[in-house]
């Protein structure tokens, strides 16, 4: 397996693949994100992968296709050079908003010959259930191959011959310049009705079918040409990165395409992200409003209203699937030896059970800068809106797991309590839209309870700054959301003071860390800084900052959730939407500090 930060993300929007510079695919989770894999030696040599590359020692280089998921690797040996494309396929003629809606499930790979001859090789190993099933090949007609284990068949097409071998299909073949060689990978469920048993895009040219891919995703993003600000490119990789993470049929937004990569290689930090939390579906939708991409709230609305149901007087549940699943309950795969040993594996996320505070405000802060393009809100969308405003006003004094998710005795973490103050705050502003059961007054009284509360209890002589928790001395980098917020401003004394306390205490260079002992920097974290620094005048330094976090991305522009600092190397689940969030968001923020772009309903 490869270093996280060697890898390629590949989507359908339903589906998500990882391609290594070797041009090797290690991970591909079907039909869903949180599905078991088909493909898995990012989390174990023995389990499974698809690799397509020189025979010989070569030299890579890869890029997207124009405004797309559509990969392009040029492989050079020392006898020529190919061109490697990768997707995962959309529907033929799929365009604009419609991408993703009803995905074949198809993973396409084409070679095409660029300089003299290269001798190649394939090698399609799939591992299917995370690696528990290995399948039976057997030919079918001619150039075709089929394989069922347990509840899932395979059909590879390919115009190279192959022979099969436990398991696995091989290969060797020679691409000459001016050539080209094509492979389709498709899935379908082992009991599929007939309808279903030859996937839409499966029978088709797939050279014809990459070409329309990339135009799928080209068409996109040519519906979202609006954002004109500071590193335009990486905010419009950003958004389709984002975009990517979103299940289309619903709209719900993972945190990551992959579960368990470490937050520490060898370490026990690892956990299941292809889940949609709240808060990052919230944050998500505001950093593609930045983007000019705000065209998914309805849908998150609909969605959100769907997963919770009647809210009532229960604990707001934090994350939910991908349509709208409850029970997330967490298991170890024990099998698995976990990517460079890091082990547990773990599928599921025990999380679903905390109570998390913040998540009314993420949610209220979402529909109020959104309220434009949601337009009025429906009974339903209202209902939900005011019931999640009582609960902050209910729940605001109780203790919690807070964002970072303790597993630990839960706190009064200081965010926590001011996203309680964002819930009513964003409420009372949006009151003439609730509908009648809306209580401005009485969310009023609560919300300057809970600031005169913060003010009062987060402050800390001993450190000279806010603390993470009421009555705490300790620093956490979430307290940098204050002045993101609207909460205080960024030049406001003590405010000023908790930034510089961060950056002392937290940072290594321009990498925060969440909290002293935190083991490496935590890259939203990082690019809050950023925005505080902006907010509070320092536009020059904050560009600075700025410039060495965007270096901190891979080749492709991919950012996972955290760095070490000593090696550079990235860590965490791959691609992390929160870090592609604040990315989106620091960019937007230096932006309109410099003047060229105002988008002032932001706070």
């Amino acid at each position: 397996m490869s270093a996280i930060g060697a890898y390629g993300f590949l989507s359908d929007c339903s589906s998500a693949a990882l391609v290594d510079t070797s041009g090797s695919i290690d991970w591909w989770c079907v039909p869903r994100f949180d599905s078991p894999s088909v493909f898995g030696r990012l989390l174990d040599a023995g389990a499974g992968h698809w690799r397509l590359a020189p025979a010989a020692e070569f030299t890579s280089t890869r890029d997207y296709v124009g405004d797309s998921l559509v990969l392009r690797t040029v492989l050079r040996t020392d006898d020529g050079a190919v061109a490697v494309t990768d997707a995962l396929g959309m529907q033929p003629g799929a365009r604009g908003h419609d991408i993703g809606m009803r995905p074949p499930h198809v993973l396409l790979r084409a070679v095409e010959g660029l300089e003299g001859s290269v001798e190649m090789g394939v090698e399609v190993a799939p591992r299917l259930e995370y690696g528990l099933t290995l399948p039976r090949w057997q030919p079918l007609e001619e150039g075709a191959w089929g394989a069922r284990a347990g509840p899932v068949e395979l059909r590879l097409t390919a115009d190279v011959a192959l022979t099969p071998d436990v398991g696995d299909l091989h290969g060797r073949f020679t691409v000459s310049a001016g050539e080209r060689r094509t492979f389709r990978l498709a899935y379908t469920p082992s009991y599929a009705d007939a309808g279903q048993a030859d996937p839409a895009g499966c029978g088709a040219d797939g050279w014809s079918a990459l070409q329309d891919t990339a135009q799928a995703w080209q068409s996109w993003a040519d519906l979202h040409p609006g954002y004109q600000g500071r590193h335009r490119r990486l905010v419009r990789r950003s958004s389709l990165v984002l975009q990517g993470l979103t299940y289309q049929r619903s709209g719900a937004v993972i945190a990551a395409a992959t579960t368990s990569l470490p937050e520490e290689p060898g370490g026990e930090l690892n956990w299941d992200y292809r889940f949609a939390w709240l808060r990052d579906v919230s944050l998500t939708l505001q950093a593609l409003w930045v983007a000019a991409c705000p065209d998914e709230a309805d849908r998150f609305f609909h969605w959100l209203a769907g997963a919770l149901g009647e809210v009532g007087d229960r604990p707001l549940q934090i994350m939910y699937g991908v349509q709208g699943e409850r029970d997330l309950t967490e298991h170890d795969l024990d099998h698995l030896d976990g990517h460079r040993g890091s082990r547990p594996v773990r599928v599921g996320n025990d999380a679903w059970k905390q109570r998390q505070l913040d998540v009314m405000g993420e949610v209220l802060f979402a529909a109020h800068l959104l309220r434009d393009q949601i337009g009025d809100f429906s009974e339903t969308v209202q209902g939900l809106l005011v019931a999640l405003a009582d609960q902050a006003a209910r729940d605001w004094h109780l203790p919690d797991a807070g964002m970072w998710e303790s597993r630990g005795q839960p706190r009064h973490y200081t965010t926590s309590k001011v996203l309680c103050w964002v819930a009513l705050d964003r409420a009372i502003a949006l009151a003439d839209r609730l509908g009648p059961h809306a209580r401005p007054q009485e969310w009023a009284r609560t919300r300057d309870e809970i600031r005169a509360e913060v003010l009062a209890r987060a402050w800390s002589e001993r450190a000279g700054a806010y603390a993470g928790a009421l009555g705490s001395d300790s620093l956490d980098a979430s307290i940098l959301l204050l002045p993101l917020l609207g909460f205080l401003p960024a030049d406001d004394p003590r405010m000023l003071a908790t930034i510089e306390a961060v950056r002392r205490e937290l940072s290594d260079g321009t990498l925060v860390r969440r909290w002293d002992g935190d083991t490496a920097g935590f890259l939203i974290c990082s690019f809050w800084l950023v925005e505080c620094l902006a907010l509070a005048g320092r536009v020059e330094e904050a560009s600075r900052w700025f410039d060495r976090l965007a270096e901190r991305a891979n080749d492709l522009g991919l950012l996972s959730e955290e760095v070490d600092a000593a090696t550079g190397e990235l860590l965490g689940n791959f691609p992390q939407a929160f870090s592609h969030v604040g990315l989106i968001n620091a960019a937007w923020r230096l932006t309109e500090a410099t003047g060229q772009q105002g988008f002032d309903e932001m706070q």
